[in-house]
């Protein structure tokens, strides 16, 4: 459950960055000094390392487990690790720097609490840079780490590293975050990540694995308004439970608890819960992210796509729908006047593209208005209609209710995802600071 996660401090965290910036070495770094590799995954490592032609072990092969990333040597897929230290456990999202791997990255971060993002010290910070960060900052992330790699092909420059910051510092200025770190590493090496580099003397801060055993993380689970997006209605076919009528979903937000009163919308009829369910037991209180089956006390017509939700804090009703897009499609890019299906908590809906307002560069994060479309990897601000209410809450205030997929109606392909934007803030977590 998340609250015994955060109990045990779970920290999920995700590598972003430009190609070829070491974000699999530093991951294979983190987990070969924290003793998280096995004697066989070592031994595999080194028989694999050997095939390369490498001279030591490549350690960027723990994570790039497929045979393409293996052959091209680039990350394509998410590939998520586990690891733990005696102060905290960690999910690790390994991300595709290639640009054409956009809405992997996208999938990576949006659960993280922490993004790394990594340059390098050579190059320093390049587009895809900008615009895994701003990606990052817009799914919620608000803690930042900046590893300047590869120190060493700089001979160690303390000078490099401050300009590299200095660039970083420039960009992120206008983007929502709260917390940023700056650590000059060689993940190659093992130079400031989970040891302290003697090679560095002039750095004074902390290890990159300090960094992530200290970092506080807050409830990232909107505990305040209770929602409960309803996936399939339960009606057992055997004869002892012919009685029985269960709503079951994933709560995406608030506590719900026997006794209740709560709201079933979009009818917007009152009732009380009798029992929630999971896993076979009934329970005394149900939150985030727990999947439940709710039994209510009166017979009311509730189907897939509804929301059970409490009476005096119900989420937003509307068809017009003010949202940022990041387009995944190199096939389609998304116009005005198109007409897709907008799929949102369970439900699924027809939607009309409205109007673009404006596209985001990310290089200088500056408003491009006056544009005919998005297209592949482009992110912009985009107002739908909707056929029917969609049921939502901003995605600054929740993520799950405040997120939606746009889908080809044709080929069911996935064209753009989408975060809705606070309307009564002009924008909320899509405006740029």
């Amino acid at each position: 459950m998340e609250a015994a996660a955060h109990d045990m401090g779970l920290l999920r965290f995700t590598t972003a960055g430009s190609v070829d910036d070491g974000k699999s070495t530093l991951i294979g770094r983190l987990l070969y000094d924290c003793k998280a590799v096995f004697e066989d995954q070592l031994s595999a490592l080194e028989r694999a390392s050997m095939l390369k032609g490498r001279d030591a072990v490549d350690l960027s092969l723990l994570t790039d487990g497929l045979r393409a990333e293996r052959e091209q040597g680039i990350t394509i897929d998410v590939a998520y690790r586990y690891f733990a230290t005696p102060r905290r456990k960690f999910i690790i999202a390994d991300t595709p720097g290639h640009i054409q791997y956009t809405r992997n990255m996208v999938t990576g971060a949006s659960t993280a609490h922490m993004a790394l993002l990594l340059v390098d010290a050579r190059q320093g910070v390049q587009e895809q840079t900008r615009r895994h960060a701003f990606l990052s900052a817009l799914l919620g992330i608000r803690s930042f780490v900046l590893c300047v790699n590869k120190m060493d092909l700089v001979d160690w420059s303390a000078q490099r590293f401050d300009e590299v910051c200095a660039q970083f510092r420039a960009f992120a200025s206008r983007l929502d975050i709260s917390n940023v770190s700056f650590v000059p590493l060689s993940a190659l090496h093992g130079d400031n990540v989970a040891s302290r580099s003697t090679k560095m003397p002039w750095y004074e801060g902390s290890t990159l694995l300090y960094i992530l055993e200290n970092t506080y993380v807050g409830g990232e689970r909107n505990m305040i308004d209770a929602r409960l997006p309803v996936q399939t209605v339960i009606r057992p076919q055997e004869e002892s439970w012919h009685d029985f009528r269960g709503y079951a979903g994933q709560v995406a937000g608030g506590v719900f608890r026997p006794g209740d009163e709560v709201v079933a919308l979009p009818g917007g009829l009152k009732t009380r819960i009798v029992d929630i369910h999971c896993g076979g037991r009934k329970l005394d209180s149900a939150h985030p992210p727990l999947s439940v089956v709710m039994t209510l006390a009166d017979d009311i017509d509730i189907s897939r796509g509804d929301m059970i939700a409490k009476p005096g804090n119900q989420p937003e009703t509307g068809k017009d729908i003010d949202t940022m897009l990041c387009v995944f499609s190199a096939e389609r890019s998304i116009r005005p006047g198109d007409k897709l299906n907008l799929r949102h908590c369970g439900s699924e809906t027809q939607a009309v593209v409205r109007e673009l307002r404006y596209r985001v560069d990310v290089n200088t994060l500056h408003k491009q208005e006056g544009i005919d479309e998005l297209g592949l990897n482009e992110i912009g601000r985009v107002v739908l209609r909707t056929a029917k209410p969609l049921l939502h809450d901003p995605y600054s205030r929740n993520k799950t209710t405040g997120s939606l997929i746009l889908v080809d109606p044709f080929d069911n392909a996935t064209l753009a995802g989408g975060m809705i934007l606070d309307r009564n803030k002009g924008g909320g977590a899509g405006e740029l600071t």
